[in-house]
């Protein structure tokens, strides 16, 4: 198919190329008198050069041919006649067209070289910053609408449609530019993308001209590129997904483990003293029947716990944790917390320092109750019998109240340190001491939903258990609750 465009641009050429050649001509002409012939022939090579070097080929040639029918024309005798009598003049001729023709041939080549240069150079630029945008996407809508907007800044289109199904949701379909409508015309170009699982998608193009081969190799280069990223994204989410999976089989495990070991101790206590009850051996009056009871309710109280923690670590991790924060008294939680764990402190020696001054504050009552117990029921499992364990509280720049649980227990390395808080960590004699690996992860949830902050370290009197807790809104004068030590 002739395209009008260029056929003009051949015909340009070749009346400009014709037109240097005829003023470079009369000038000539003009100087006859003072240039020699092989001056004039170097002269004639201006035009040829020129015309190589800022059209093509085309121009190249038709300067070279202008040249020497000029030449010949006006500047070899016999003048004005295209007819050659000596040898030598005949021999110059040839040699002036063939280097005329070899110049044209060589410049035009070199030019062609340099735009293939020039626009591979393009092409690597743009590639390079397509791939520059799209490094480190996974999600597939922000890598389809990078694609369709680089394609709008780098070819002549009139809009773009990229469409692209994914299993099991709706299909992602994008438009640019944005809030333009697609054309009633069939597309001009379409270009294939892929993405795992067969899902195969389309660039459909609208073009404001038509493209040429280094821009449909480009676009196709775009194609590549978009395929292999949503490759690439595809790869990345399933191995996501398999990671998560495994490390949802894995605290499924962990979790079935520490409850399995923690249910059969209470279950067991509570299987024993009902059948020594139900025995009928043991006197209604007895102190044993008191001790198999209070057992039974110890160990009942034990399940709830684990219970009651694993419903709050199940709340925590979807976010639905909302303490119903009120203005309590701190010294109130605490006495609660510490005649129902009487019978966990009996073996310790608790010492409290809580000033009388101490602000109320801003809490849920029963989450810091449980704060409380956790790390309680921490300190009695890892300490030594015998030892002290030691609550201090304080206020802190007037917003937040610092408490502290100390236990004697042995120093913790810096590395359990960071994990001390982790579902499931277990830090120190983990095959001797029961428990789940809850207890302190919930703590961190509870008071974190507080705004507050929890940590452990290594202090000279012992591990310590550090948080903070926001002073009430309204502050009061807390009631004088007698906190005495428990040993």
């Amino acid at each position: 198919m002739i395209n009008p465009k260029q056929t003009l641009s051949y015909i340009s050429q070749f009346f400009f190329s014709i037109i240097l050649v005829f003023v470079l001509t009369w000038i000539l002409d003009l100087l006859r008198n003072s240039l020699s012939t092989p001056v004039i022939a170097l002269l004639f090579l201006i035009p040829v050069v020129f015309s190589a070097g800022y059209f093509d080929i085309t121009g190249g040639i038709t300067a070279s041919f202008a040249a020497f029918l000029s030449f010949n024309y006006f500047f070899i005798a016999p003048f004005h006649t295209l007819a050659v009598h000596q040898t030598q003049d005949i021999l110059a001729l040839v040699i002036f067209l063939i280097v005329a023709v070899i110049i044209s041939q060589s410049l035009s080549q070199a030019k062609i070289g340099l735009a293939t240069a020039l626009a591979r150079e393009r092409e690597t630029t743009i590639l390079y910053e397509l791939n520059v945008a799209l490094a480190g996407l996974t999600r597939e809508e922000e890598i389809l609408q990078i694609v369709g907007q680089k394609i709008i800044e780098h070819f002549p289109v009139e809009a773009v449609l990229v469409f692209f199904p994914v299993k099991n949701k709706n299909p992602y379909q994008y438009i640019f530019p944005d809030g333009k409508s697609l054309p009633i015309r069939i597309p001009d170009v379409c270009v294939n993308i892929s993405g795992g699982e067969d899902s195969v998608g389309e660039i459909k193009i609208w073009t404001i001209q038509e493209l040429d081969h280094p821009q449909m190799r480009l676009l196709r280069a775009f194609g590549s590129q978009t395929t292999l990223v949503l490759e690439k994204a595809f790869l990345v989410n399933a191995q996501n997904k398999a990671r998560l999976l495994e490390e949802s089989d894995r605290l499924k495990s962990t979790l079935l483990s520490s409850v399995s070991h923690e249910l059969r101790t209470p279950l067991s206590t509570i299987k024993a003293s009902v059948s020594g009850l139900r025995s009928g051996e043991i006197e209604w009056d007895s102190d044993a029947r008191v001790e198999l009871l209070t057992a039974i309710e110890e160990e009942s109280d034990h399940l709830n716990q684990l219970v009651g923690n694993l419903l709050d670590m199940s709340r925590i991790e979807m976010g639905a944790l909302q303490p119903n924060q009120k203005n309590n008294s701190l010294r109130e939680i605490l006495s609660a917390t510490i005649k129902r764990m009487r019978q966990t402190l009996s073996k310790h020696t608790l010492v409290v320092n809580l000033p009388e001054n101490l602000p109320t504050v801003y809490v849920d009552y029963g989450q810091i109750d449980q704060v409380f117990s956790n790390l309680l029921s921490n300190s009695a499992k890892y300490a030594p019998e015998g030892s002290q364990i030691t609550i201090n509280a304080h206020e802190l720049e007037g917003k937040m109240i610092l408490v502290q649980v100390i236990n004697q227990g042995p120093p913790v390395s810096d590395e359990h340190l960071i994990r001390i808080f982790d579902k499931f960590y277990r830090v120190t004699d983990a095959d001797k001491i029961t428990g789940t690996g809850l207890g302190l992860s919930i703590c961190k949830g509870i008071i974190e939903a507080h705004n507050g902050s929890i940590w452990a370290q290594n202090t000279p009197q012992g591990l310590t258990f550090n948080f903070t807790i926001p002073i009430a809104q309204t502050p009061v004068i807390p009631p004088d609750t007698d906190l005495k030590e428990t040993e």
